[in-house]
């Protein structure tokens, strides 16, 4: 076997190969979006997150400090389950704790708690008083918060954001580059939140669009700075 080929229970008559798009993809395992790392299939056009490839078969986090997560190919039961990080459906690849019914999403649950550039951090918070900056409401999903508490956004609002942008990808079809380009901005939500200067507001979208850039990527399964960069530059256009 190939030091970057793989075996994977979820798909026995191929290994996958590791591999790494700037392209937007479908993860076959978890039904998530993902880019940058994963392994693919090319014979069956089968792509697994890094996370859903190589799991953990448990793992605990520090927000539910009494659960033990395990690693399952499939929800458990026939009840309809949700993240209980982005509170989205689960349809794949899972974390699921036996004792306490909790259920994550592969990438949700390797977020990272610190997203840090050299020159913003943004902490990951299960609550958050404030509101988010996307959706204007307060609770809801974990949530990205910068040190200096102006920038906030729930995980779920950036899994939204994402969905509405690459709907054709799975169900329309289309060109990548095109789609591309339809990453959303909010810059136009921040303003109608902020009776600011429009230096203030200028200053206020630029540092919460870098906070998004960095949030997208870490969602998406690859929170890496060169994957920040690039959905930078697509939420700029």
């Amino acid at each position: 076997m190939k030091y970057n080929e793989i075996p994977h229970l979820s798909h026995p008559q191929h290994k996958l190969k590791f591999d790494y798009i700037e392209l937007p993809f479908k993860c076959d395992g978890c039904k998530e979006a993902g880019i940058g790392s994963r392994y693919k299939c090319s014979i069956c056009d089968y792509d697994l997150h890094t996370h859903c490839a190589i799991p953990s078969p448990s793992i605990t986090h520090p927000f539910y400090p009494k659960c033990s997560f395990q690693f399952l190919l499939r929800p458990p039961g026939d009840a309809a389950r949700f993240c209980n990080a982005c509170e989205k459906d689960i349809t794949g690849f899972l974390y699921h704790c036996r004792s306490c019914g909790f259920d994550l999403h592969p990438c949700c649950a390797r977020l990272p708690t610190v997203l840090d550039d050299g020159e913003m951090k943004l902490y990951l918070y299960r609550k958050v008083s404030a509101s988010c900056d996307r959706c204007g409401r307060k609770g809801r999903s974990w949530s990205y918060r910068s040190k200096c508490k102006k920038y906030n956004l729930h995980v779920a609002c950036v899994k939204e954001m994402l969905v509405e942008s690459w709907h054709e990808i799975y169900y329309g079809g289309g060109n990548g580059r095109k789609l591309e380009t339809r990453i959303p901005s909010i810059k136009g939500t921040l303003q109608a939140h902020h009776h600011q200067s429009k230096g203030k507001v200028k200053k206020c979208c630029e540092m919460a669009g870098l906070a998004m850039q960095f949030v997208v990527s870490a969602v998406l399964g690859d929170p890496t700075a060169l994957i920040a960069g690039v959905v930078g530059s697509l939420m700029s256009r």
